[in-house]
């Protein structure tokens, strides 16, 4: 990640014509709003200054100091940009306390996209010189004429031997596009189907409507065709071993969202609640497994797994004595064997699929799927949840409430 010098951050903090820089005195009003409409302006980099923007937290209009205290508080809202699910896919950026000018200013280092466009609430937003805006149709060519040249991560990369009648259309413009754009965009939408399609990313281009492996995820009349492992096998097992009776077996598939909503349904089948009449005033009730931690361990499954060179699908083993999930592909990136589930330690492999998974509601910030599920299981009284991972996949295991 390029980082600036004090010199050029000064140099761009005075240049008050630069698309390069935004400034803010505070943090509070509108700024918070205007703040996120620049950072999806520097990712998109629409003048291709392959240069990362920069907004400044403490500083007037003219680049000189508001003297505004920069608290570690104030800190981690602006590092909460990128994880709070406004912006997608999730900005790359960097959040400092530096000394400009000789007083404190929080920088805030956004990197230009792998693969533009970025939206924040459902819009595109772009800068030319000291001009922010919303972007064009012919802007949003621009910015995916970018996408198309550079190197594509695995969920952007097209599926040759498919076509674009291979994806459900009506899924797309029914449940997809209302929840992916904000209203007076779609109202004022004046592109073909494809360029829309193209816009999401779910087709390589609109000249090229090749369906993308996410495209095939979400919108793919019969996925497993083209990926393999793209479903989710369930056991229940009546015992404790693997080599123990099978008393219910399921394979779930299907696009993204109807995958996930037919599991939801067979996990709740298997959810015992008992209750307990007499606790109190009111009646006392517990599960052996909080139904909302199996979801977000099973939807971080299904998004951080990888779908490149396997048909291992996502499994489920639901023994007498506990809950085994395991996904294919090892820890990413920054995440480690060593740092596995340690809070703040994120990293995608699927960063558009994991976009998508938040635009149709399935995650409502990135990265607190592992907390989330952590403090259901407290609430519960579950013993803590047992990971494992290893170079080629990860295995979670929850264990029953007493």
């Amino acid at each position: 990640m390029m980082r600036y010098s004090d010199a050029e951050l000064e140099k761009l903090l005075n240049e008050t014509e630069s698309d390069l820089a935004e400034r803010k005195e505070t943090w509070q009003g509108d700024a918070p709003d205007k703040g996120r409409q620049a950072v999806c302006a520097f990712a998109n980099d629409l003048p291709d200054h392959g240069r990362p923007g920069v907004l400044f937290v403490g500083a007037k209009d003219d680049g000189s100091p508001s003297r505004l205290s920069i608290t570690d508080d104030l800190l981690r809202t602006l590092a909460d940009i990128k994880t709070d699910g406004q912006i997608l896919p999730p900005p790359t950026l960097l959040v400092e306390k530096r000394i400009l000018e000789g007083t404190e200013m929080a920088v805030v280092t956004v990197q230009p996209a792998d693969a533009p466009p970025v939206r924040y609430r459902g819009r595109i937003w772009i800068r030319l010189g000291p001009r922010r805006g919303i972007a064009t149709a012919q802007d949003e060519r621009i910015l995916n004429e970018k996408r198309r040249h550079r190197d594509l991560p695995f969920d952007l990369q097209p599926i040759p031997s498919s076509a674009v009648t291979d994806l459900n259309r009506r899924l797309f413009e029914e449940d997809y596009l209302p929840a992916a754009f904000a209203p007076d965009i779609l109202a004022a939408n004046d592109r073909s189907y494809e360029e829309r399609l193209a816009a999401c990313r779910m087709i390589a281009a609109a000249d090229q409507p090749t369906p993308t492996m996410l495209g095939m995820l979400v919108l793919g009349v019969r996925p497993e065709d083209y990926i393999g492992g793209d479903y989710i096998q369930f056991l229940r097992i009546g015992g404790s071993k693997l080599s123990d009776p099978i008393l219910d077996s399921k394979r779930v598939s299907g696009p993204l969202a109807s995958l996930l909503r037919e599991l939801d349904v067979v996990l709740a089948a298997y959810v015992q609640t008992r209750v307990d009449p007499t606790a109190g005033p009111v009646e006392k009730r517990a599960s052996n497994y909080p139904l909302p931690a199996l979801q977000q361990l099973v939807r971080n499954a299904v998004m951080h797994r990888t779908y490149e060179a396997t048909n291992a699908p996502v499994r489920i083993t639901w023994f007498n004595d506990r809950v085994e999930i395991l996904s294919p592909g090892g820890p990413f990136g920054r995440v480690t064997i060593e740092n596995f589930g340690q809070p703040g330690v994120v990293d995608y492999r699927n960063r558009n699929l994991a976009e998508a998974m938040r635009v149709l509601g399935f995650v409502q910030r990135f990265g607190v799927g592992l907390a989330i599920a952590r403090q259901q299981l407290t609430n519960n009284g579950n013993p803590p949840l047992e990971l494992l991972p290893a170079q080629n996949h990860v295995l979670v295991t929850l264990r029953p409430a007493p």
